[in-house]
């Protein structure tokens, strides 16, 4: 058994290198689909075009940002940190690249199999995804095996474990720009192109006059793309650093400790999590496939077959996993039952799955939360709005409920496991916590390739209104452009959920690193002590700066963007009512989205990072306290901001399906207006919150031995 266990990491990296093949396959299925007419090959060249040089200024500038941090980590940690980090950074923004590559490519090619009905349309797109989810689980856990065999297993290199948690830090750094400056990218061009165009120009949604159209579907693809694709390798690279940097700090391990016995069980447990799940991932993969019907049932059913048939595999695999290495040795050695972790780990994956659902109910247009905004469109925007903010409120006690059950299941899995034995610091329950959030992401590769099929169908319409084909076309993919917001909130239930039980493990290896380094007793989390009661105030607000810093910046963008298709609508004759020949300057308007968002994601970006360092080195306490205080107001704000903004956009497109009056109607106005507020909130501020709750915890953990 300990000789399987210590080729874990080897089998973890054999698993990653495969879901790399699969993403290649489904590239090379992607590319060989038809693109479709001359118009579209050139729509989908520009919002290539538009994208590569967007996310090519954008990782020049997040560079110098790494090479500081990385500077500093040699200097204050050990030279091969900084090597860690790097990678982490390099293998996060590789992710992101070639998801973005891929989904600018399926765009047209889903828009050209629409003409043939969803089912030849769905697969296209999902593969699409598919190559970006694959790319992010892949290189994910391929990089952080890697990391782990070099500096662990090989080298057995002092502070080893730091040296690994630095991986986290890099993929966490590229996350939070990448999430951010998508984000005001994406949003500038969509509330701009919104509100001149549907409301004041009263033209439908991607029509060919407006100049921000183009830079829409970049937007499509920089942020919901290579943004959240940046966001889910870091949440799956940190959902298995929590777990074993917990092992390392509690039981004070070094890299030579860590080969034998119970620690190695532990260290690898998430490990083989990991394993299972990319092989379920891939599995489940292959059960995707379109019907003939455009009905969003059918669809949600064709496209979550994957995601449900992987979950399964992977709880099966788990508790044959829980009973192997936990139920000998371990059992005898602890008292504890073998099923105990597997309880964590399934309770987790669970409490993932019933999150999205829950953010489905809140922002899917099946149900009454949705509708109910759509009623209220009768009276306005100003009841539009107010509806979107009390769904999104009541969606964070929902799911507050889940988390706080899933940490009573994982506690309880993990105290049962333990039974009445500690080993060194670490309790059984805090490891059960710890592994429910590799749970929450063991299929992070078919979980990401739903998510990222979203943007590719919002693409597909795009070129099919922009490239004026039958209205037949529009309505396929509309269809599959619907399900992807659902699909998207499903995502984002998964990423928020493991964020939480990530960073309070995260949390828990922060307080033994600082007690290791500074002596027992060396931090101390009283409230009633000032410095802790100062940083848990700091910590409750900064997720509301970082909030309004992003919004403000969205609102910055838009407001110049809007500024510009008036201009053009103004200026350029002929534009506004379509007459043959008069084209829109859209190089103008991707050119303003790029500067705002590169501009702009500098000081929310480094707040993030600055903060803790700051703060950690006036008052240790203070920083305990500030990181307790951030968690548990940036995980409501998370929820609140993206299934309000989720419901708002799926309440609009509602309307535009039909209901109330339809497009055009002054029911339908409302709607936009409520879907431009929500559009930084869901697609900037919350998700870019639970990245930011993550980089805070891991940068305090990292430079843990440095404040004490």
């Amino acid at each position: 058994m300990e000789t399987f266990v210590q080729t874990m990491p080897y089998l973890a990296f054999l698993s990653a290198v495969a879901a790399l093949g699969l993403a290649v396959f489904f590239f090379n299925d992607v590319k060989a689909a038809s693109p479709g007419n001359e118009r579209m090959v050139f729509l989908m060249t520009e919002i290539q075009k538009g994208a590569k040089a967007f996310l090519k200024q954008e990782y020049t500038w997040v560079a110098g940002f790494v090479v500081v941090l990385a500077l500093l980590l040699a200097l204050v940690i050990h030279p091969f940190a900084s090597i860690s980090y790097v990678i982490g950074a390099v293998l996060s923004a590789t992710a992101g690249y070639a998801g973005m590559t891929v989904a600018t490519m399926a765009n047209a090619r889903t828009t050209e199999a629409a003409k043939d009905g969803p089912g030849k349309a769905l697969p296209i797109a999902f593969r699409g995804g598919a190559v970006m989810g694959f790319s992010v689980a892949g290189l994910a856990l391929g990089g952080l095996m890697l990391v782990y065999i070099l500096f662990v297993v090989l080298l057995e290199v002092d502070q080893a474990f730091e040296i690994v948690t630095a991986y986290g830090l890099g993929a966490s750094s590229i996350a939070l720009f990448s999430r951010v400056g998508g984000g005001i990218y994406t949003k500038a061009a969509d509330v701009g192109a919104d509100l001149v165009g549907k409301v004041e120009a009263g033209i439908p949604e991607d029509d060919p006059r407006n100049p921000a159209t183009i830079a829409d579907n970049v937007g499509d693809n920089v942020g919901d793309v290579a943004g959240m694709g940046a966001d889910l390798f870091e949440s799956y690279a940190g959902s298995i650093i929590a777990p074993i940097s917990l092992v390392a700090f509690a039981v004070g391990i070094g890299a030579a400790d860590a080969g034998a016995g119970s620690p190695l069980l532990l260290l690898m447990f998430p490990v083989a999590i990991a394993f299972v799940g990319m092989l379920a991932s891939i599995l489940g993969s292959f059960l995707v496939k379109g019907g003939d019907s455009t009905d969003s049932h059918a669809l949600s059913k064709a496209l979550h077959l994957g995601t449900n048939a992987a979950m399964g595999i992977t709880i099966i695999a788990t508790l044959v996993l829980s009973f192997f290495m936990f139920g000998g040795d371990f059992a005898d050695q602890t008292g504890g039952q073998w099923w105990g972790l597997a309880l964590s780990v399934i309770g987790g994956l669970i409490v993932g799955w019933a999150l999205g659902k829950t953010a489905e109910y809140y922002t899917s247009d099946h149900f009454a939360p949705v509708k109910k905004i759509a009623a209220q469109t009768e009276t306005g925007p100003a009841t539009t709005i107010l509806g979107g903010i009390s769904a999104g409120m009541i969606s964070v006690a929902a799911s507050v409920v889940l988390i706080l059950i899933g940490v009573g299941v994982a506690y309880y899995g993990g105290e049962v496991a333990f039974g009445d034995t500690d080993i060194g610091q670490l309790q059984g329950g805090i490891y059960g916590i710890a592994v429910a959030a590799i749970g929450m992401l063991a299929t992070t590769g078919v979980v990401v390739s739903v998510d990222a099929y979203g943007p590719i169908a919002d693409n597909a319409g795009g070129i099919a209104e922009m490239a004026e084909l039958d209205p037949s076309v529009r309505e396929v993919t509309d269809a599959l452009d619907s399900l992807g917001n659902t699909t998207a909130a499903v995502a984002k239930g998964f990423a928020v959920g493991s964020a939480a039980l990530t960073a309070l493990a995260l949390f828990k290896s922060f307080e033994f690193a600082v007690n290791q380094a500074g002596g027992a007793g060396t931090l101390n989390l009283n409230i009633g002590e000032v410095d802790v009661f100062v940083g848990l105030f700091l910590g409750a607000a900064l997720p509301f700066l970082f909030a309004a810093l992003t919004i403000d910046a969205v609102g910055r963008a838009a407001q110049e963007m809007i500024e510009e298709v008036r201009r053009q609508f103004r200026e350029i004759p002929g534009l506004r009512e379509g007459k043959p020949g008069v084209i829109p300057d859209s190089a103008r308007c991707v050119a303003i989205s790029t500067k705002a968002s590169l501009k702009e994601m500098i000081i929310p970006g480094a707040l993030a990072i600055v903060v803790p360092l700051v703060v950690g080195f006036i008052s240790v306490n203070a920083l305990g306290g500030l990181l307790a205080g951030a968690l548990v107001t940036g995980f409501a704000l998370a929820i609140f901001m993206a299934n309000a903004g989720g419901a708002w956009d799926n309440a609009k497109k509602y309307i535009e399906a039909g209901a109330h009056g339809g497009k055009g109607s002054d029911n339908h106005k409302a709607a936009v207006v409520g879907d431009t507020v929500g559009d930084p909130f869901k697609d900037t501020s919350g998700p870019a919150m639970n990245i930011l709750l993550k980089v805070m915890t891991i940068v305090s953990l990292v430079f843990a031995s440095a404040f004490v």
